[in-house]
């Protein structure tokens, strides 16, 4: 059987590396890649037999990429700290790494809402390429919003990833925050500028988009909540980023 090693960058994950770490238990080596953690991320990844590296904070994809260049399986399996795999996606990463038809292969991703699985707002099924063979795959240099650069075929599998993504509105506040600054940064950095005005057309069109043309409407309230909180971090996106234009 070939050998894997699941590789996945954290901060102050203490809520969730256990459980992640638990359902990847199985893979013969968890590379952990920590940036400056102040709760016992470090220490419960390493009490469960991970290898942790510690480093600044340089940016997603960079980030993954550090952690990918410590792996040393025929596979990599890269895994977020609020994801878990399935029993039923263990067989089907297990076969797939067996049957070695790709080079890399896509989960789709359940994500969850502030406690409601949503299967609609464009956000399932949310492919994203998780398993590739070593030396075939590094992560984009992106800051936010990484991907799998894959070097060959990629196939699809079937049963998802579990993803435990918004807990409450505390965590979803601290998300747009986050992500829609380091937006900012990257548009910035590649030469984009903006407005006010096209800010907020942006985000008015960031919750049409979700709410009405993804179908969110049919995930009751959690639809309307994902559709504000997508216009509400495209508005901020902008805006910081008319302001860096200033």
């Amino acid at each position: 059987m070939p050998e894997l090693s699941v590789i996945l960058i954290t901060k102050n994950e203490a809520a969730n590396i256990r459980a992640c770490l638990e359902s990847v238990g199985w893979a013969d080596e968890c590379i952990v890649v920590d940036s400056g953690s102040t709760d016992e991320t470090v220490a419960i990844a390493r009490g469960m037999g991970a290898k942790v590296f510690e480093y600044d904070w340089p940016g997603f994809g960079p980030q993954k990429n550090r952690a990918l260049a410590h792996a040393t399986g025929d596979w990599v399996f890269s895994i977020d700290a609020d994801e878990r795999v399935t029993p039923e996606l263990r067989a089907e990463l297990e076969q797939a790494m067996a049957r070695g038809d790709a080079e890399g292969y896509f989960c789709p991703r359940l994500s969850q809402f502030c406690g409601s699985f949503i299967h609609h707002s464009g956000w399932y099924p949310d492919y994203v390429l998780r398993l590739f063979r070593r030396g075939k795959g590094r992560f984009s240099d992106s800051l936010v919003h990484e991907s799998v650069q894959l070097d060959g075929r990629s196939a699809k599998l079937k049963s998802p990833l579990l993803h435990y993504s918004y807990l409450d509105r505390a965590d979803v506040e601290r998300k747009v925050a986050h992500y829609s600054d380091a937006a900012a940064k990257q548009m910035h950095a590649a030469g984009k500028r903006t407005s006010l005005p096209r800010a907020a057309l942006s985000a008015g069109w960031a919750f049409m988009r979700t709410y009405i043309i993804r179908l969110g409407m049919l995930d009751g309230h959690a639809g309307c909540g994902i559709a504000v909180m997508n216009a509400r971090t495209t508005w901020l996106k902008y805006r910081k980023l008319a302001r860096m234009s200033k």
